[in-house]
């Protein structure tokens, strides 16, 4: 399956598509916005865990992760950003597991900052 690098968020859990079969799921990286000298993200730890996330989501037969960007530093800051207020993701990076349960779709699993360059926590985690 594909990382998906341009996906846009619903405004919240119960709106997100989920690819069809019954052990179906979708993964959700939150990253920090591109540094607009640099071009890279501004967090280092996100820095750190895109090398891990790519390489665990491009086995074709591996699961679709989408790429979500949680903005420039000021505005993640921000307490009230709906990353924070809406998803409950206060750190990044951020990898979380969505599932449909009971005809729910609902978070199943989070792994947050140095658990993703984990190589044992990260494969548990997609297992």
């Amino acid at each position: 399956m594909p990382v998906i690098r341009d996906f846009t968020l619903p405004a919240n859990l119960g709106l997100l598509e989920l690819p069809e079969g019954p052990n179906a799921k979708l993964y959700v990286a939150f990253y920090s916005g591109n540094d607009a000298t640099t071009k890279q993200p501004w967090c280092p730890d996100v820095r750190a865990a895109i090398p891990h996330i790519d390489a665990a989501f491009s086995a074709q037969d591996a699961p679709a992760v989408a790429i979500v960007s949680v903005g420039e530093k000021a505005e993640w800051k921000d307490p009230k950003n709906a990353y924070r207020t809406t998803w409950n993701v206060q750190n990044i990076p951020a990898l979380l597991r969505v599932e449909r349960v009971d005809g729910k779709v609902s978070q199943t699993g989070k792994l947050v900052e140095d658990e993703i360059t984990d190589k044992a926590k990260l494969a548990a985690f997609l297992a």
